[in-house]
């Protein structure tokens, strides 16, 4: 049966569900952007199948509404929906990465009938807007829905039903448990990112040669804090009780660590760090998690002039797209490392596979 999902918000999020979604032929997309040129841009290069100029009246031939919008916005547009025209068996969900909020705004919008899931789809990419959006980009990662308990469970099968095509891993979970767990995963080690980066610009200040020396791990392990400022500070509040919760925790675990190093006994420091090792190693690599997956390839390389283009080479030769490259040139006693991501993990197979069959250089995942 024909299904029509309405898409509001058509940035890197709203555009790849459209994409994912649509792979089913029985699904047509309308899409809506406040970005008049997002909006243009997204029929044009086929993330959408039609166009909508108003809100309200696309809404009325939907059958899935999806609001892909920060979660403020999505908040505002819920108390707007409330009294538009939709049919009767409309399902609406969002995207977005926090959801008590949400489900608090959808009670409205349940006492009047309409069925509301909360979504969140566990993806992303270091790229924005409709240009960047891929139909893959939600393969192999988690969506988390989340309805309300006495949710009509042949509704949300229905909307999972309509996921399974972008070919996420759909899980369902309680906005509760969803705040929270996203809170230890995703959101609070922003938090603890930033904090590394503002301590690494106090540092600087009176000795002015480390931020050279942060060139390498200091990078990988605070990538995330070049994330949207304006998106990070919408998720703190919202997630803040939660934030709150788990700094109060990570404050104790650095007190801890403090004793340890006060107490200078060797084999309690080694047990530390061989316990957050084996932790840290057990962590899957093959499946996206909270945060976005950036699939990276480490490649040890020798230093001579031309091994990149060398390597670059051969991935071009067997038709592997790489989306960055880069090179860590200081890590804790490890040198010449050509770190190269790829924008699905099937692409960094073959690139392991290529760099395998074409040279000595050992390569490995972390």
């Amino acid at each position: 049966m024909k299904q029509t999902v309405f898409i509001i918000g058509l940035g890197l999020i709203g555009g790849s569900l459209a994409l994912g979604l649509k792979r089913n032929n029985d699904v047509k997309i309308i899409g809506y952007d406040a970005n008049t040129h997002a909006l243009r841009t997204a029929k044009r290069i086929g993330v959408i199948d039609e166009m909508a100029v108003y809100m309200k009246d696309a809404a009325a031939f939907a059958d899935i509404i999806i609001f892909a919008t920060p979660v403020n916005e999505t908040i505002r547009l819920m108390n707007e929906l409330a009294g538009w025209p939709l049919k009767e068996q409309v399902i609406v969900t969002d995207t977005g990465s926090t959801k008590n909020e949400i489900m608090k705004a959808a009670r409205t919008l349940k006492e009047q009938g309409i069925t509301f899931i909360g979504g969140h789809p566990m993806a992303g990419s270091h790229k924005s807007g409709v240009e960047a959006a891929r139909a893959h980009l939600f393969e192999n990662a988690y969506y988390l829905l989340t309805p309300f308990p006495n949710e009509s469970t042949d509704k949300v099968n229905r909307l999972s039903s309509l996921l399974e095509v972008t070919k996420a891993k759909v899980v369902q979970v309680s906005a509760e448990e969803h705040d929270h767990m996203t809170a230890v995963v995703s959101h609070f080690p922003h938090l603890v990112a930033a904090s590394l980066v503002h301590q690494l610009a106090f540092e600087n200040e009176q000795f002015p040669f480390t931020k050279q020396l942060a060139a390498g791990g200091f990078r990988d392990l605070t990538r995330i804090a070049s994330s949207n400022p304006i998106m990070w500070r919408d998720i703190t509040l919202q997630n803040r009780y939660e934030l709150s919760h788990q700094l109060q925790a990570w404050i104790d675990e650095m007190i801890k660590l403090q004793n340890l190093l006060l107490q200078s006994d060797a084999e309690d420091i080694e047990t530390y760090f061989r316990t957050a090792k084996k932790v840290r190693d057990e962590l899957p690599i093959n499946e996206q998690g909270a945060m976005f997956a950036v699939y990276d390839l480490y490649v040890d390389v020798p230093d001579y002039p031309g091994v990149i283009s060398e390597v670059t080479g051969y991935l071009a030769k067997d038709r592997i797209s790489i989306t960055n490259i880069r090179i860590v040139e200081t890590r804790v006693d490890v040198f010449g490392i050509l770190v190269i991501s790829f924008q699905t993990m099937e692409d960094r197979a073959k690139a392991v596979e290529c760099i395998a069959n074409n040279t000595t250089f050992e390569t490995y995942i972390s």
